[in-house]
């Protein structure tokens, strides 16, 4: 297991992928040790740096780090330097994408999530969701396909591959919650046969019924698939939310879940995400 533990002055390849659902990983800890030994006394209290986290680092520290990283991210600029928990160690975000360097911008972690272990927390992931949330009244909830089960106070918007294998898993639980309107984007991209699938789903006299037959048993409905869809748009709009695959999920306060989970953590996060903030 390789320690993803840098200096910015030696020359690396960074990788700036980040699934938003990672673990916790041995060599983010070894590298917090790391460090810590590294800067010493130079820390300030554990207490002070933990009660600044999210703030703006100092005109200096963001300089440095500036100065450090860019040469390095191959043209791309550091948009922000924030504080962190850890003290010494700053948020650098390129983008959607969150670096952790010190503060004389020699130590870099280029791999890796923030964790605090004490109140098991992924700093990076709700950081990662943070930046990528959206407002749920933008999206064109016209190109979707609208199901509602009970009374359909709770809103989630879904994107879906009809040949997608979690897309199912996550469809044979969702159809299962009660008091929710389920908005399906269906995407067409894993296969070369989802887009006809997709259409032929679309285009049924019952579009609700045929998306959820298809995904759940595989059943396509006996039609062309030949009618305008929204197929097309959901693609576009798909690549303007930095979707890359499925299933993706938004909340109501715009939060997103890209990937499935369980049933019981789905629910817990659809009830902590139903309420806007």
């Amino acid at each position: 297991m390789s320690l993803k533990f840098a200096s910015v002055r030696a020359p690396f390849a960074p990788r700036f992928a980040r699934a938003a659902g990672s673990a916790l990983r041995l060599p983010l800890l070894a590298s917090l040790l790391a460090l810590g030994i590294a800067a010493g006394s130079a820390l300030a209290p554990a207490g002070e740096a933990h009660a600044q986290a999210g703030q703006p680092a100092p005109e200096a520290v963001t300089a440095t780090v500036r100065k450090a990283l860019e040469p390095v991210v191959r043209g791309r600029k550091v948009d922000e330097v924030r504080r962190t928990p850890v003290p010494g160690m700053y948020e650098a975000r390129i983008g959607n994408e969150l670096l952790y360097i010190d503060e004389k911008g020699q130590y870099l972690f280029w791999e890796g999530d923030l964790i605090d272990l004490k109140a098991q927390r992924n700093l990076t992931q709700e950081r990662v969701e943070e930046l990528m949330a959206i407002r749920f009244e933008d999206l064109p909830l016209d190109l979707a396909v609208k199901q509602v089960i009970g009374k359909g106070t709770r809103r989630i918007a879904v994107f879906e591959d009809p040949n997608c294998g979690f897309c199912k898993r996550l469809r044979a639980d969702l159809v299962k919650l009660d008091d929710i309107t389920i908005y399906t984007f269906p995407m067409a991209f894993l296969a070369a046969d989802s887009d006809s699938k997709a259409r032929k789903a679309l285009c049924a006299a019952d579009p609700v019924k045929a998306w959820n037959e298809l995904l759940l048993s595989n059943r396509l409905p006996d039609n062309a698939g030949t009618c305008s869809t929204s197929i097309e748009k959901v693609r576009d709009l798909a690549q303007k939310l930095g979707i890359t695959g499925t299933p993706v999920v938004f909340f109501e306060n715009g939060k997103r879940l890209s990937g499935y989970e369980p049933p019981e953590r789905f629910s817990q996060r659809l009830a902590n995400n139903s309420r806007k903030s």
